[in-house]
């Protein structure tokens, strides 16, 4: 709607009908509409006049049974009717201070009415359109439309779902939900859209500038992720979200609800692809279970083959041979993990003396090759503390 008023070169101004209350009362005036127009219209009064409203949530205003003085409901309805026919609307609200100064000033330097700049614009020329859910509508017209129906002739329709009486609504429908009879008159032109399909959901997530897919990708894209999203997982988000009937709210609802796991335990995994097939939308939380466990494994081979090829530079490098069995392996590649490190990394954090240290024993006793236990993994500076000074005893011996 927004691109059309654009193109066309008209005006446009899109509200809410819950942020307004009758005049007089806490909340936003109606009037305000038709000033937004002229702001949208950079100040041009005749401009406005041909100028597009739309309002959604309009059924949110249908006025409910109660003692009071419904000042959101029929109060707005009552307001916005003047709107909708021929009325004059002041450019300065009254409760508005400095658009009573702006007045003020207009007044000032026009002389008065005549001859100054505009002060009012007329409604008779702008277009107004309303929009919204209309829940327990369709009730209300499935209930008259049955309740009209006599003989053996009038069977029911078994494919005819609830929703679909509302192609059948007439005015009295719109009275009995709570509104004016003077305000729904005053729109004449009444269009009824059918729920989305799950096909339709399918192309908005493929085909949509602002696709809930595409915004993903940009996601996990920043966590150094690559998102694919398999066709057949596409249909699969589709028909979960139809079945939430939420419209495309719902594809949000179950993308968030497959995804938002993914998202924070793949990057400490060190995981940089994700591959969504129809199998992760239908069971995500065991499929990211068996992500994580296929890539510890596959990063504690690779950590093991760090450690192999570290302790070969380590000798080349200083002529110490290191080795390490099994528990301490495992010690080094938990340690890893824990700090999120690479063999090199923690070596170069935890074990920096490390060199220096057997090197020293080195010269004191000869030996040229050391056995790293694990309890040397978890305390290494006291245990290398212990080797230099033992190493220092039998120098001296």
């Amino acid at each position: 709607m927004r691109c059309i008023a654009r193109f066309i070169g008209v005006p446009f101004v899109k509200a809410d009908a819950t942020k307004f209350s009758e005049t007089g009362y806490v909340g936003h005036d109606v009037d305000d509409l038709v000033r937004d127009l002229v702001k949208a219209a950079d100040g041009d009064v005749e401009l406005a006049q041909y100028g597009i409203i739309y309002l959604d949530e309009v059924d949110k205003i249908a006025s409910q049974a109660s003692a009071g003085k419904d000042v959101s409901g029929r109060g707005v309805q009552t307001t916005l009717l003047k709107l909708m026919e021929d009325t004059d609307v002041s450019l300065f609200s009254q409760t508005d201070i400095i658009g009573q100064m702006q007045a003020v000033m207009e007044l000032q330097r026009g002389g008065g009415k005549e001859g100054g700049a505009p002060r009012t614009i007329n409604t008779r020329h702008i277009l107004f359109i309303v929009s919204g859910a209309f829940d327990k509508l369709a009730e209300l017209v499935t209930k008259r439309v049955k309740s009209s129906q006599i003989g053996f002739g009038q069977a029911d329709d078994p494919d005819k779902q609830t929703l679909d009486y509302l192609h059948e609504v007439e005015t009295r429908d719109f009275i009995e939900y709570g509104f004016e009879p003077e305000f729904i008159g005053r729109l004449p032109v009444r269009v009824v859209c059918d729920a989305l399909s799950s096909d339709d959901l399918e192309q908005i997530m493929l085909s949509s500038e602002g696709s809930v897919l595409k915004q993903y990708r940009q996601d996990f894209d920043g966590y150094g992720v690559q998102l694919v999203v398999a066709p057949e997982a596409v249909r699969e988000v589709a028909e979960q979200a139809h079945c939430e009937c939420t419209g495309a709210r719902g594809l949000m609802t179950v993308l968030e609800r497959v995804l938002r796991d993914f998202k924070f335990e793949l990057p400490s995994a060190g995981i940089k692809a994700l591959n969504v097939t129809r199998d992760v939308i239908l069971n995500p939380s065991q499929q990211l279970a068996d992500l994580m466990e296929e890539s510890t494994a596959i990063r504690t081979v690779v950590l093991e083959q760090d450690l192999a090829n570290y302790a070969t530079r380590f000798e080349a490098q200083s002529g110490l041979c290191i080795e390490f069995n099994k528990p301490t392996i495992q010690a080094i590649i938990a340690a890893c993990f824990s700090e999120d490190l690479t063999v090199s990394g923690l070596f170069g954090k935890r074990f920096r003396d490390l060199e220096y240290g057997l090197s020293l024993i080195s010269r004191n006793t000869g030996q040229t090759t050391f056995r790293i236990s694990k309890a040397f993994v978890l305390n290494p500076g006291k245990a290398l503390s212990a080797w230099v000074a033992k190493s220092f005893q039998e120098g001296n011996a």
